[in-house]
């Protein structure tokens, strides 16, 4: 059958229509939004492992709070960024753009005066244009610039809902965690109310890096941890979309997908989207599942593992014993005592450092319920693809 559009969408935030679950997650800090427009700022840390759907969960939230508490939302990605001037920019640049086309942009264009630097046609492109001069007082004089701006938009907006997502440059930066800090304190003793939303999104890492930069900070944060879907959370995630172009799923087909996704939204996403792609006849059925989940495996590979994973584990040895895990008789679980025994000597005297190495890149993690010595791959997607590209280096010449 022709296929004019998927309905999934790997690599990017999941569309509101197509968002499941996180039920507590979302009233949590649709919670926080409503309180924040009474004047009380409220600073949440949303985290999660990679790939459960952290950016997807903020701006399913801050369109939520758009349209229940009549607040500004502003996402500001933070990738690559290093510096409190250039996160005050984007945060800036990022009111900006979003405020196109808003019955409130005249207010904003004012607020920003000549900063603003028009770099597309009709003005429905613009940039703000701040000197590198005024950009350390934008950073020193945030939160009066914030309350000046909530002032300006009183009467059509109740407060600001602002999302600082990957920060992950940021994070290990002491003059941010101390300008978090300090923004807190100062909105804090303040006499007048700000309302103000503020959610930091990131890995449970980074939350940690910012408060051994500024302990304070571990009072600060009310923590939103994103778990994994539950089995019921993923089924409903495949079902929906398909159904929105009316494509049939038999129960087999479902179930694998569900299980290879391991309640991860980037790898539904990907699996998806594959298998969508495989399918010919508008039902899919258990071998266009296997189809489009090897393909998936593929994808997926070349996008997460290969840069992450195996450009950083170099040593031969190491690909040695990952190569035997997969391709011998162990599983997506393993025991390091029952893996040592197939390994060479020069292979088992690295087998910690491999270990610790594997864990830390979020390749494998210990398995409590295999006991003592147990570990499990993080993910069978994951899994899948280092066996296929194991299998290929064994049967490549010269190998």
């Amino acid at each position: 059958m022709p296929k004019e559009y998927s309905p999934f969408t790997p690599g990017v935030p999941v569309p509101i229509e197509f968002f499941v679950g996180r039920v507590a997650e979302v009233d949590r800090l649709k919670t926080a939004a409503k309180e924040s427009t009474s004047g009380r700022l409220r600073v949440s840390f949303l985290t999660g492992e990679r790939g459960i759907g952290k950016s997807s969960l903020a701006f399913f939230v801050r369109v939520l709070a758009e349209r229940e508490h009549q607040v500004v939302g502003l996402h500001t990605f933070l990738g690559g960024v290093t510096s409190l001037e250039e996160m005050v920019r984007r945060v800036f640049d990022r009111l900006l753009k979003e405020s196109i086309g808003k019955t409130w942009e005249g207010k904003v264009r004012d607020f920003f005066g000549n900063h603003i630097r028009q770099v597309g046609l009709f003005g429905v492109s613009v940039e703000l244009g701040t000197p590198d001069r005024d950009l350390g007082r934008m950073v020193h004089d945030f939160v009066p610039a914030v309350r000046r701006l909530v002032d300006r938009l009183r009467d059509e907006r109740k407060g600001l809902f602002l999302i600082l997502d990957d920060i992950n440059g940021l994070a290990v930066s002491a003059p941010f965690a101390n300008w978090l800090k300090s923004i807190v304190d100062e909105i804090a003793t303040s006499d007048e109310p700000l309302p103000l939303c503020l959610i930091l999104v990131g890995l449970e890492d980074r939350r940690q890096a910012l408060i051994d930069r500024q302990p304070s900070l571990a009072r600060v944060f009310d923590i939103v941890d994103i778990r994994p879907w539950t089995q019921e959370e993923g089924t409903t995630f495949f079902q929906t979309a398909f159904s929105k172009v009316n494509v049939k799923i038999a129960d087999a087909a479902l179930s694998m997908l569900v299980r290879y996704s391991g309640g991860l939204p980037v790898l539904a996403h990907e699996i998806g989207d594959a298998v969508y792609r495989t399918d010919q006849d508008g039902t899919i059925d258990y071998d266009d599942a296997v189809v489009g989940i090897l393909s998936a495996a593929e994808i997926v590979g070349r996008k997460y593992i290969e840069p992450r994973i195996f450009e950083a584990i170099r040593s031969e040895r190491y690909r040695a014993i990952l190569r035997k895990i997969v391709t011998q008789r162990f599983d997506i679980r393993f025991k390091r005592g029952d893996l040592r025994k197939d390994l060479t000597s020069d292979e088992a005297k690295v087998l910690d450092n491999f270990l610790r190495r594997m864990k830390g890149l979020g390749v494998v993690k210990t398995d409590p319920e295999g006991g003592p010595g147990a570990y499990r791959f993080d993910n069978l997607l994951h899994y899948l693809y280092i066996s296929l590209a194991s299998s290929r280096a064994q049967k490549a010449p010269g190998t």
